[in-house]
């Protein structure tokens, strides 16, 4: 059995996937933006899940929830599920916080990344951006399709590790809204099959998912050089450097 780490998982998708894995057996490791948020995982936290707090809009935060991660032991898996739609906080928590958990979390075996069909919307352009969130920047499209490249670029970097991205649908979360049309179910069923399936296609790194079938990103996801300039952004405005082997 897998020790999974996931983010956002006080609700939506990310607990839905946290309840199957540790239903199946799996260890979870939860993670809420507060302690005000623990009641929401009592049920989970009392089935033996473990949990790391801090908000992943504030750096120092997600530098906190990276070292109470690794103090729980290595992770063979990562979900990067934590995401806002809109405001000041859509850069930081939907691109910066996975960017700096993966720089500073020991390496997993598996990264798994939230991305959105949206992303298909997003701009290739990452000049005069703000990545703190002290004013609003970048659209939802726009991150997703940064994450979606950063997913890429680990799986590029870092061969041994099996990095994925997802997008899980337009499925009825807070966050979708309750008339989403898609399956709520298929929404979080590729995350838990992508962390801690043994399917021979799991194993096989870089892919772009939707309810387990692998398709075709924005192209600029691919794009070796946007891919750098990226890191390099998150870089420069984190001061947290990607190891890049």
């Amino acid at each position: 059995m897998s020790r999974i780490f996931i983010t956002g998982s006080a609700d939506g998708l990310g607990q839905a996937a946290a309840r199957n894995l540790l239903a199946g057996g799996h260890e979870v490791v939860l993670h809420v933006r507060g302690k005000q948020r623990l009641d929401a995982i009592r049920d989970l936290l009392d089935q033996g899940a473990r949990v790391a707090v801090g908000d992943l809009s504030d750096q120092g935060e997600m530098e906190a929830v990276a070292d109470q991660v690794n103090r729980l032991g290595r992770m063979d898996a990562v979900i990067h599920n934590a995401g806002v739609y809109s405001g000041r906080q859509v850069l930081p928590v939907n691109v910066v916080a996975p960017y700096v958990l993966t720089a500073l979390i020991t390496r997993p075996d598996r990264l798994v990344y939230l991305s959105s069909g949206m992303h298909l919307d997003g701009r290739p352009v990452l000049g005069g951006l703000d990545w703190s969130g002290r004013g609003a920047s970048g659209s939802y499209s726009d991150s997703k399709l940064f994450v979606t490249a950063l997913a890429a670029a680990v799986a590029r970097l870092w061969p041994r590790v099996v990095s994925s991205a997802v997008d899980p649908g337009w499925v009825p979360t807070r966050m979708g809204g309750p008339d989403a049309p898609d399956d709520l179910r298929l929404g979080h069923l590729t995350q838990e099959w992508l962390a801690s399936s043994q399917d021979p296609q799991v194993l096989v790194t870089g892919g772009y998912w939707h309810h387990q079938r692998r398709i075709e990103p924005h192209p600029a996801s691919l794009d070796v050089a946007f891919q750098d300039e990226l890191l390099g952004e998150l870089e420069r405005a984190t001061g947290v450097a990607l190891p890049r082997s």
